[in-house]
């Protein structure tokens, strides 16, 4: 054999060699890199379990009875809710700076529909759920079809119904004890009852399943495919013959719908109703925080509407972890805030590399 068939040979082991251990590199990575970019919720459960696992090793059965964890669920039932309303929306590539105010002033209009009017309750919880949806639906027209962008209409809306919620209300709170002799049904999700020493109410019941029925809807049916094609290329997707006006439609409205049965679960979970409560203000962050801690692109078209649903348990667990360790609870700031730096980053990882 010459020394040129000789090198030939060497040079062709050698790349089958190379080319062999980056294909086993590449496999490796790109069978991780797959499940997370087709399992978005992966990356949240994992953050929850580890942060179940070490809050129950620190503080021991207390923290694993099922009374302290499914007061996680008592605790996230509303910020839970919004949070698959707020989905919705980034999915779509926008985001809603209005849910919390319209949840508060569903609320409100449940209550003052009640006792100012004397309805019955349950015309009225169905009158309040058809304001939600009516709100929605002027957020989705002037984004669908004005060609405003969602972070500007919404944010317009939330100033609208804050200053509507009180105009309204004239910042009279409807309290509990009246509610509780006179109008039982608006405090309806607020109902407990134990099943093997939890304790659970019909508030954290419709939360999960609500979110397991978008779940459903997102993975299984045509809407949920437009939504998800809506959000990643709207172009794209009114070429391949979606309607991107009935699909933002519907979410918008159903968003409303969403953020009215929020307002319902409010009063159950409060007890009154009352025009000035903190989620129609922080009611936005704290459902944009579950969603972006849950692995949902903020870029739409990439997400799962259980990574919003576990970002929301992390915060309870969090925050009732810290509270029975007798930490200040500015560690449960801290501790969200670079939960919420990290999900972007790995977002943004994930793209990266699909690309």
């Amino acid at each position: 054999m010459s020394k040129t068939e000789n090198y030939e040979d060497a040079v062709s082991r050698a790349s089958s060699d190379v080319a062999s251990f980056d294909e086993h590199e590449k496999g490796l990575f790109g069978r991780f890199h797959h499940l997370l970019h087709t399992t978005p919720a992966l990356v949240p459960l994992i953050v929850l379990v580890a942060a179940i696992v070490i809050f129950g090793l620190v503080l021991g059965s207390k923290f694993f009875s099922p009374f302290a964890l499914t007061l996680i669920l008592q605790q996230v039932q509303i910020v839970g809710v919004l949070a698959a309303a707020q989905s919705l929306i980034i999915l779509t590539a926008g985001i809603d700076l209005s849910v919390g105010a319209i949840a508060v002033l569903c609320s409100v209009v449940m209550g003052k529909i009640t006792f100012d009017y004397g309805l019955p309750p349950f015309i009225a919880v169905v009158l309040g759920l058809t304001v939600g949806t009516l709100i929605g639906g002027i957020n989705g027209w002037l984004v669908s079809k004005v060609k405003l962008p969602p972070f500007i209409v919404t944010l317009g809306m939330w100033q609208i119904v804050l200053a509507a919620n009180y105009l309204y209300s004239a910042n009279e709170t409807i309290r509990a004890q009246e509610i509780e002799e006179q109008a039982p049904f608006l405090q309806f999700l607020g109902t407990t009852f134990d099943v093997g020493g939890a304790r659970l109410t019909l508030g954290v019941i419709a939360m999960v399943v609500l979110v397991g029925a978008l779940a459903y809807a997102l993975r299984a049916t045509a809407w949920g495919r437009h939504v998800y094609a809506v959000g990643d290329d709207p172009e794209a997707a009114e070429l391949a013959g979606v309607s991107v006006h009935r699909t933002l439609m519907s979410v918008y409205m159903l968003v409303g719908f969403i953020c009215a049965l929020a307002g319902w679960v409010m009063i159950g979970r409060f007890g009154s109703v009352s025009p000035s409560a903190t989620t129609g203000v922080i009611g936005n962050i704290q459902a944009i925080t579950a969603v972006v801690i849950g692995g949902i692109s903020l870029f739409g078209g990439r997400g799962s509407i259980l990574g919003a649903f576990f970002g929301a348990l992390i915060v309870g667990v969090f925050e009732l972890g810290l509270r029975m360790a007798g930490a200040n609870p500015q560690w449960t700031f801290l501790l969200i805030g670079v939960l919420i730096i990290g999900a972007v980053a790995v977002d943004q990882w994930i793209r990266k590399v699909s690309a």
